[in-house]
């Protein structure tokens, strides 16, 4: 991880962890996901609600999850009411989540739910944000076409450059932010998956400590 020094201090500790899953067509593994999830988070101690944002499901997403919701409490869904896109999904999730910690992840399990547990403990030493990167140790891609692995690290340089940080990797939506920062990148313009810059560029900008 980057990081920018700063952190607010261990005195300003956090009560709820949300994490925000964007979720579109995934009746294959939306279940798995988010009970593994559940599972990582309770046995780490983390208190915690898991809000999947359904962004327009054509298959059978919203009623897996209404029915994963009975068996797990922590379990909120929620549905797009506006018009449907990934950046869309996870501010719709932001609007209705409870916590005072919020970390972004994707339904596919992509991401590590051990990771969540991390980001979790290092807000928690008074950071405003986490952000990981695949592009470090410890971190990976598997799967990724070469070409837009080739974008991706030509995207991430320019504004490593642009912005004079250490950060390589913008363009993750894997990140966790305190509300309290959130609430200061408002308001958030990206439709899209464009959101996954947006959120800590305005983070870095807004001098908030990550």
């Amino acid at each position: 991880m980057s990081e920018q020094p700063g952190p607010l201090g261990e005195e300003n500790p956090l009560s709820l962890l949300s994490v925000v899953i964007p979720a579109r067509d995934e009746e294959d593994c939306i279940v798995p996901a988010v009970e593994r999830l559940h599972l990582e988070l309770r046995l780490a101690g983390v208190p915690h609600e898991i809000v999947v944002v359904d962004d327009g499901s054509a298959d059978r997403t919203w009623p897996l999850l209404q029915d994963l919701a009975r068996r797990i409490p922590e379990l909120r869904p929620i549905q797009n009411s506006g018009p449907n896109g990934f950046g869309r999904a996870v501010v719709s999730g932001f609007d209705h989540l409870r916590g005072d910690a919020v970390v972004i992840m994707m339904a596919d399990e992509s991401d590590d739910c051990r990771d969540a547990v991390r980001y979790w403990m290092v807000l928690n030493q008074g950071w405003h944000a986490v952000f990981g990167s695949r592009f470090i140790r410890g971190g990976g891609v598997a799967g990724y076409p070469w070409f837009k692995l080739f974008l991706n690290r030509l995207t991430n340089h320019f504004l490593r450059f642009l912005f004079h940080v250490k950060l390589n990797d913008f363009t993750n939506a894997f990140k966790a932010y305190r509300r309290v920062t959130l609430d200061g990148c408002r308001p958030f313009l990206s439709p899209h998956f464009n959101l996954t810059v947006e959120l800590p560029l305005k983070t870095i900008v807004r001098g908030y400590s990550w």
